[in-house]
């Protein structure tokens, strides 16, 4: 039966968002620089930044699927508030700092930099993938939650959920998804605390003692540290390379705010996934049947409904509606910062960097407008299949963590070691180790079966082993090509991507100028590396367009 109170609860909330989201666009209407849309014109303070930063983590799939994790394994499988603050202050410390004094736009610029437009636009793929499943993972909270707490239908709230992100997104860019990010941020805080007391004194409620629970869970069989490890590691090294990270980090005022902002959303990752890892631990010592819900929780599509329905039948009517505003906030605050990553990527990287070079301003905000309603709602159809929150939330982060994780890394940090030569066979690598390693959510059997394999399952860390083997060629290839070129093994026709070709051209133009001076440069018979000579970097472009 629809709960019409709570339907008008929910429908004040959505319109109290969508008002602060129009007021920010309000504030910036008529603006049609790119910059501004996407990174709020670089002008993020440190208040407003990291509670952006925070609630771009802490979304609906982060909320109810730590308090689904808890549930159904232990706080020991509960690994994703854990693995994201520490990837948030890994990326403050290694990341944050070039990649701001850089002055960037996307995390997709530094590759396309290396690489070249077209190759590094096909990094695009992975990442437009992995923002599009975690935007799934938020969406398919939501719809959960307000079918159990409202009665309404699943499709139906995941459509209009992403609709009302989507509709402030699309007029005020970033500013309006930082503005709303500060309110939702405290609505979750607030619902979800006060929902735990009234939830603990229901009758229903058993004793929360680990002993008599077994809330924190258990590793018993040897096979399954290596699972564990491989999410661990994926979560903490793979959360780094996403465009909504990056995209705070490059609005923030200066390096030292985009650092400040990194580790202060770890902390603020951390504390908010408290809550919600209570309200699983409650719901695991609950007796149901002896609530009106009147059946035991053992089910996939059931255990994904874990948050909500300690919301709606262990706290009283009021208290439910807060806890479904605190969900609600939760969700917008992170699937309109990733509709808005993904389509900044694709407006910049894609069309204007390869599609349409002299694209203006102005076209390229509506195509990012119209990608936005693309990625809305590729992600809604993604939710609406989904069975389990933190299937997705896992499964958003693999291709990211294998395929993109080593590129963004040895571009920032090891750029004169790597090439576009081992970056595509490093691409094709890592995307073939995981495809043939399986995926069960996706209904993908495995091909290659790594030790421990039982049951279907891949125990052994295989998605850490695929990355590694894509870092490891990422270099081995780049080297060789370049020793290949460099030593004339192969002729420079063989030069598809002109890496090396040109920069040997630059130096003999140079060297035979200098030799009709009468002058020779010995330094300069040394710089025929494309290490040495190469095109003036994004940044230097920066500076000399002044964009």
């Amino acid at each position: 039966m629809l709960n019409v109170p709570g339907l008008v609860a929910i429908i004040i909330f959505y319109l109290a968002i969508l008002s602060v989201g129009l007021w920010a666009a309000w504030r910036r209407r008529g603006i049609t620089d790119t910059d501004e849309v996407m990174l709020a014109g670089r002008s993020i303070g440190t208040f407003v930044g990291i509670l952006t930063m925070t609630a771009t983590w802490v979304g609906g799939g982060y909320i109810n699927g730590s308090a689904e994790s808890i549930f159904t394994s232990g706080l020991i499988w509960c690994q994703a508030p854990f693995g994201y603050a520490i990837s948030l202050s890994l990326g403050g410390m290694f990341f944050a700092k070039p990649m701001r004094e850089a002055g960037y736009v996307t995390m997709l610029d530094p590759l396309q930099d290396k690489f070249g437009k077209r190759w590094g636009g096909m990094l695009y793929l992975p990442a437009v993938l992995g923002e599009t499943l975690w935007s799934a993972a938020i969406l398919s909270a939501l719809g959960s939650t307000l079918a159990v707490i409202l009665d309404l239908n699943n499709e139906l709230s995941i459509i209009v959920s992403a609709a009302i992100a989507v509709a402030y997104t699309l007029f005020g860019g970033l500013y309006s998804v930082a503005y709303t990010d500060v309110v939702q941020l405290f609505c979750i805080f607030i619902g979800l605390w006060i929902s735990i007391p009234f939830a603990i004194k229901h009758e229903a409620v058993g004793s929360l003692a680990p002993s008599d629970t077994d809330w924190l869970g258990s590793i018993e069989e040897p096979h399954l540290w290596g699972e564990w490890i491989d999410y661990a590691v994926l979560l903490i090294f793979g959360g780094i390379p996403w465009q909504v990270y990056f995209q705070r980090v490059l609005s923030a005022k200066t390096s030292r705010n985009a650092q400040i902002l990194s580790f202060a959303g770890s902390l603020g990752c951390f504390i908010m996934a408290v809550p919600a890892c209570i309200i699983g631990a409650i719901a695991k010592a609950t007796d149901w049947t002896a609530t009106d819900y009147n059946q035991t929780i053992s089910t996939k599509a059931q255990t994904k409904l874990v948050l909500p329905l300690v919301l709606q039948y262990l706290t009283p009517g009021w208290v439910a509606f807060l806890g479904l505003g605190a969900v609600s906030a939760a969700v917008m605050s992170s699937a309109d910062s990733s509709v808005l990553s993904a389509s900044s990527m694709f407006a910049r990287n894609i069309y204007k960097n390869v599609l349409r070079p002299k694209a203006s301003e102005n076209e390229l905000i509506w195509v990012m407008r119209g990608s936005v309603i693309v990625v809305a709602i590729s992600a809604s159809a993604i939710a609406i299949k989904g069975n389990s929150i933190y299937e997705l939330f896992y499964l958003c982060g693999d291709f990211v963590y294998v395929m993109l994780f080593p590129q963004l890394t040895m571009t920032v940090h090891g750029a004169k070691y790597v090439n576009v030569y081992g970056s595509i066979v490093a691409y094709v690598v890592g995307l073939l180790l995981r495809i043939l390693g399986g995926e069960k959510v996706l209904g993908i059997p495995p091909v290659l079966k790594y030790p421990w394999f039982k049951d279907g399952t891949q125990y052994f860390p295989f998605r850490t082993l695929s990355m590694v083997v894509t870092l490891i060629v990422l270099v081995l290839v780049s080297a060789l090509a370049k020793y290949l070129f460099k030593s004339g093994k192969l002729p420079s026709s063989f030069d598809t991507f002109k890496v090396f070709s040109e920069d040997t051209q630059v130096v003999i133009t140079m060297k035979s100028k200098n030799s009709s001076n009468g002058v020779d440069n010995p330094a300069l018979d040394m710089e025929s590396s494309s290490d040495k000579i190469r095109p003036p970097s994004y940044k230097q472009a920066l500076d000399s367009t002044n964009f």
